[in-house]
């Protein structure tokens, strides 16, 4: 992982700014009724609009779900009384601002949402130049079983470079007693996730999000087509929707089988439980953090 210093710092500090912005704008309309389809396309669209570009598609993950959910081509799915997880990012020439915010659709998990904002505040007070990744996952368990909950074992904070939204080093949510240290100019996003479940998640078996690995031979021109397409995104993360429809399910199997993609199922709490998440980028200083999302 690389320091950002003058004009990187710049342009992660623009997308902190768009994401934030964005962020604000979009919590009102996350209410019950409206269409997952419809805040996901706000998102991407403002976005654009403030002169960034979406670092990967707007996830919307709800109650069981905990990360790489996004809503279909022509989706009608409609927010019922969810905790719902809303993670954004934001990209200029590259360089990526990260965040997620929690909402409680039925007002009845006030307190789980908190715990992973809580876990947030402590990792934030936490991060200075010096500090290790074991520190910080030992502050967010901490804070997290706290509360009553546990922390999502196997997801975890992480580093970001350019077209690149999971750079190292890995930040836990859990502690470690060694890890990485972080230095003046690291850029990172802390991440918590917080569940009433078993503290786990795994694949739930429905693919939306794809990333290019790299490009492959194919013969098939629906494929090769593609290919060209998904240059745009530089190997960051791209929902289904965003592509030529025609025969797009032949053109993202033959990339598939031909290993030139990579998909990001939907994850979900093991055992069934509700998950929360809370998460800023932060830049390192010498004595703490400036947290460029918020």
């Amino acid at each position: 992982m690389v320091g950002a210093e003058g004009e990187v710092v710049d342009k992660y500090r623009a997308a902190g700014r768009i994401l934030a912005a964005v962020k604000e704008a979009v919590l009102p309309r996350i209410t019950e009724g409206a269409l997952l389809l419809e805040v996901a396309e706000f998102v991407e669209a403002s976005i654009r609009d403030k002169g960034g570009e979406p670092a990967f598609p707007c996830n919307i993950s709800r109650n069981d779900e905990a990360a790489h959910a996004t809503p279909a081509i022509d989706d009608e799915a409609v927010f019922g009384k969810d905790l719902v997880k809303v993670d954004l990012g934001v990209h200029i020439e590259g360089y990526i601002a990260d965040s997620a915010v929690s909402v409680d659709l039925s007002g009845e998990h006030g307190a789980l949402v908190e715990a992973s904002e809580a876990a947030l505040t402590a990792a934030i007070q936490l991060i200075r130049d010096g500090v290790t990744t074991g520190e910080i996952g030992a502050v967010i368990e901490h804070a997290i079983r706290d509360r009553g909950y546990r922390p999502v074992v196997n997801l975890s904070g992480h580093g970001l470079a350019q077209y690149n939204a999971h750079a190292p080093p890995t930040i836990p949510n859990v502690r470690y007693e060694h890890g990485v240290i972080l230095k003046e100019n690291d850029v990172v996003a802390i991440e918590p996730f917080a569940t009433d479940g078993v503290g786990k998640v795994a694949e739930g078996g429905y693919v939306e999000i794809y990333g290019l690995i790299r490009p492959r031979p194919v013969r098939v021109q629906e494929a090769k087509t593609l290919l060209q397409v998904l240059e745009q995104y530089h190997g960051l993360p791209f929902a289904r929707r965003w592509l030529p429809r025609e025969r797009l399910d032949l053109a993202l199997r033959t990339l598939k089988n031909a290993g030139a993609l990579r998909e990001y199922s939907v994850l979900r709490e093991e055992g069934g439980g509700l998950v929360s998440q809370a998460e800023h980028t932060v830049i390192v200083t010498g004595d703490g953090c400036d947290v460029i999302t918020k």
